[in-house]
């Protein structure tokens, strides 16, 4: 369980970086752990593997596939061997895998969002507005699926359908702070800045930690002439992030800005004084 969680804490670090921490445990005595590195770096392309790790890895993926098979009546387990392919590239599995997922259950959510963006991955988008409409219709208060199509709805240049996505998706899933981001963004896009930044107030209002919302509140107020709001900001972004030196230079930055744009006091001109 220790290393298992372990991995799970790599699952951000980019695959060039990864390989080296988790192949050691592809052959790891506990299956769980080999199924899990193989997960992990699933994302590697065979080419840019070690040599000497490939067939480690062949082996901990095959009992990846096999475990999930062995639990293919579960919508889940064909939708996690669906992402499993798709990260090595085997589009043409994947596809098949998300559709059983939705076969067993049409209400599963995942399958169906994960499904959409495999067919944006492959050229095929136009495919994925009609799986999260199906979708949708059978699970109208799915926020997951309206901020799916909101995106898709951007892609396909279609801005006050996808605005309308979008702010549903940040009503209904407003402690997903991601969801009033991004809608945050898409109302700056469309020339709304004024909402755009009470969008983000309220965010912070109740993710005061969000640095997504941070970034692009230091960005709007500073584009709209606020700077020392924006500096505010920047401050509080610093206090996450102490030692980023992008973001000590953000901060420089917009003291520089600020200080030149404050008006100056008039000087003195009296007869005898300094």
């Amino acid at each position: 369980m220790v290393r298992i969680g372990a991995l799970d804490m790599l699952a951000q670090v980019p695959p060039g970086q990864v390989w080296a921490l988790v192949a050691p445990l592809l052959s790891d005595p506990v299956r769980g752990v080999r199924t899990r590195a193989a997960l992990l770096l699933a994302a590697v392309p065979t080419e840019l593997q070690p040599v000497a790790d490939r067939a480690p890895f062949e082996r901990a993926a095959a009992e990846f596939i096999a475990a999930r098979i062995q639990n293919a009546d579960r919508p889940e387990e064909r939708a996690a061997l669906a992402s499993f392919y798709a990260q090595r590239g085997r589009m043409t599995q994947a596809e098949a895998e998300y559709k059983a997922a939705l076969r067993l259950s049409a209400d599963y959510i995942p399958a169906a969002v994960n499904l959409a963006d495999l067919y944006r991955q492959i050229g095929r988008d136009r495919d994925g507005e009609s799986v999260l409409r199906t979708a949708l219709a059978r699970s109208p208060q799915e926020a997951g699926l309206h901020h799916a199509l909101g995106l898709w709805l951007t892609r396909a240049k279609r801005p006050a359908e996808a605005l309308d996505e979008l702010r549903r998706a940040s009503e209904l899933a407003p402690d997903r702070a991601r969801y009033g981001y991004v809608y945050a963004v898409a109302l700056h896009s469309g020339g709304q800045r004024d909402q755009a930044i009470s969008a983000l107030k309220q965010i912070l209002v109740d993710h005061p930690n969000d640095r997504d919302a941070l970034q692009a509140m230091i960005t709007f107020t500073r584009d709209a002439g606020e700077l020392p709001t924006a500096l505010d900001y920047a401050k509080k972004l610093a206090r996450l992030a102490p030692t980023d030196p992008d973001v000590k230079a953000l901060v420089a930055a917009l003291q520089a800005m600020t200080d030149a744009a404050a008006p100056r006091a008039p000087s003195d001109t009296r007869p005898g004084r300094k």
